[in-house]
């Protein structure tokens, strides 16, 4: 019996193996680089974040944003032109609004929010300035 063709077989899918194990090995070389990469990455992002949590703890805090609504801007721009305090039917006039009850009630809910904000203060009760 002639082995030899076996044989030949046996090294056609011997060098097919090697050729597949070699082309992995690449890979996995490759990945290993990619991952050291990713894992270097995360490392300076958690120092950048911790970094600018310690920083943000230093700095001054700005205002605070406004609600969104028009009338917001413009209830601090009649404080702008003030010198004391304001009631809500007064905030009510500066802005053009009809001195309806509904209308002062609305003015007066936002000057509130005004006040949780930390932008006004109500010296007392329904009078509103300025934070100082």
């Amino acid at each position: 019996m002639n082995i030899r063709p076996l044989l030949d077989a046996l090294d056609l899918q011997e060098e097919a193996a090697r050729a597949l194990a070699d082309d992995l090995r690449a890979q996995i070389d490759d990945l290993q680089t990619r991952l050291r990469e990713a894992e270097t990455h995360l490392e300076h992002l958690t120092i950048t974040r911790k970094t600018v949590t310690d920083l943000a703890d230093r700095l001054p805090v700005g205002p605070p944003d406004l609600p969104e609504h028009s009338d917001y801007p413009r209830i601090l721009a009649a404080f702008n032109h003030t010198t004391g305090p304001l009631r809500a039917k007064d905030v009510c006039e500066a802005l053009g609004h009809e001195l309806l009850p509904k209308n002062i009630e609305g003015t007066r809910a936002k000057l509130k929010r005004l006040v949780k904000l930390g932008i006004l203060t109500e010296a007392d009760t329904g009078n509103f300035a300025r934070k100082q």
